[in-house]
């Protein structure tokens, strides 16, 4: 059992001791911080309003439900948006001119786990100054709560599944028409969460038939939610046996993306973001973009082919944002199928990232198979170390990034080398108590014997 503090909200499993796990008690605790943060921010107004949403998993409509109450008892006006998806919490932000959003998921995580993720008034996770206010906050339990002529109102609102999509299909680069053309049958898995409700939904409105697998919301997760090629077995074996055109696979707050091709294999997590970028760079006629340092030198590839340029930023959305920004990228996201697209928001969004890749197979004309074959393939090979006390983490990395000056450094985020044929990713978790090691390159092999390499000189350095 596990209670996580960062940043980006709280994280923990359900049930348990407080302090220890993600109790009804926590709950309310963070919920208090966050709702006090926002007053903070807006002292001298009267109707502070803030979203929420969840995913289906089984402690959502508890864990809810305390939130909201929270939040009300601040004198804070919630608008519940229920079963909804992180994305579409993060468009109805802006929408509702809200001052924040509260999204009541753990993402990925297995049904033991809850989350508060924080959003700020754009509809953006909070910056990490933000985060370290709102635990400081929760540490000294510094909340005043309103009187009883001050309460908030508490309002549900089940517009966004529509608004949501309607804002997807209004996008320049979406072409509804040339997806209704091409009749598409795709089968969708969402896990038994709210993608079983926003895909097929969104699909409908494209004409494309949809064959649903695990789409029932209940939080009941069939497989493993962390939408991998090991955990995907059986929308591999439906996609063969409907023979349709491609299959979706999204996680349970619906903000990673991964597909799986006509042939039953792997379309690759990472290469959800080098389609819908490859469409977008070439619609646009080129343009920024920008992932994290773990992600594929295949987006590099696909951006410079168009003439435009290649940024990584340090590992998390909040940081991939920051960048994207700084840099006037016209799409970017993360590795693990996470799509930003700054026409719609600043946040991973699978609907967005489904219409692009829609779009880009109905423009190309060919097969799901066919597409990807035409990226370049790269590996990649995910390790860790375990650490102990006694091992000095910041030593090692500044051993490594002086041992391979000499090559192309960056240290943003721990430390990455970039070969010329493959690169090596060390970086210290903020999670567990590791250090997380991702190679990447041309062949399994080689991005496995990297990996062994760097452990094994790593190991040297620690004896």
């Amino acid at each position: 059992m596990t209670l996580i503090k960062s940043i980006s909200g709280i994280r923990g499993t359900i049930g348990g001791k407080t302090a220890d796990n993600l109790t009804p008690v926590d709950a309310v605790k963070f919920a208090s911080a966050y709702g006090a943060f926002i007053k903070k921010r807006n002292p001298n107004k009267k109707n502070i309003e803030v979203v929420i949403g969840r995913d289906a998993r089984i402690s959502g409509k508890m864990i809810s439900s305390l939130v909201a109450n929270t939040l009300v008892g601040l004198g804070i006006n919630v608008i519940d948006l229920g079963l909804s998806t992180t994305p579409t919490v993060e468009v109805a932000v802006p929408l509702e001119k809200a001052d924040g959003g509260i999204i009541l998921t753990a993402s990925h995580n297995p049904k033991q786990w809850n989350a508060l993720k924080l959003l700020n008034e754009k509809g953006e996770f909070l910056n990490g100054e933000d985060g370290e206010q709102i635990l400081a906050l929760a540490e000294r339990e510094d909340f005043e709560f309103a009187e009883v002529d001050d309460l908030g109102t508490y309002t549900k609102n089940n517009s966004y599944l529509q608004k949501h999509i309607q804002e997807v299909l209004n996008l320049e680069l979406v072409d509804v028409e040339a997806i209704k053309k091409a009749n598409f049958k795709v089968v969708v898995d969402g896990v038994n969460s709210t993608g079983g409700i926003f895909i097929p939904a969104l699909l409908k409105e494209l004409n494309v038939a949809c064959i649903e697998l695990y789409c029932t919301p209940n939080g009941q997760f069939p497989h493993n939610p962390e939408p991998l090629k090991e955990h995907l077995t059986d929308i591999s074996e439906l996609v063969i046996q409907e023979k349709a055109d491609f299959g979706i696979v999204v996680d349970p707050d619906v903000d990673r993306l991964a597909i799986v091709s006509e042939d039953g294999t792997m379309f690759g997590e990472e290469y959800t973001l080098v389609a819908c970028a490859d469409y977008v760079l070439g619609r646009l006629g080129g343009g920024n973009t920008v992932s994290n340092l773990s992600s594929s030198r295949a987006l590099r590839d696909v951006t410079e082919k168009h003439g435009g340029q290649y940024t990584a930023s340090a590992v998390g959305e909040v940081n991939v944002v920051i960048k994207m920004k700084e840099t006037n990228t016209v799409i970017g996201g993360e590795g693990n199928g996470g799509i930003i697209y700054p026409a719609s928001h600043y946040g991973r969004d699978s609907l967005v990232g489904v219409a692009l890749f829609l779009s880009h197979l109905a423009h190309q004309k060919t097969s799901c198979k066919t597409l990807r074959d035409s990226y370049p393939n790269y590996y990649m090979s995910k390790n860790k170390i375990q650490l102990t006390p006694e091992i000095n983490v910041d030593k090692i990395l500044v051993t490594m990034a002086s041992t391979y000056a000499n090559e192309d450094v960056n240290t943003i985020d721990g430390v990455k080398i970039d070969f010329a044929e493959e690169w090596i990713h060390l970086r210290k978790s903020n999670t567990e108590p590791i250090i997380r090691i991702y190679t990447e390159a041309k062949s399994q092999e080689a991005a496995d014997a990297l990996a062994v390499r760097f452990i094994n000189e790593i190991k040297n350095i620690i004896a």
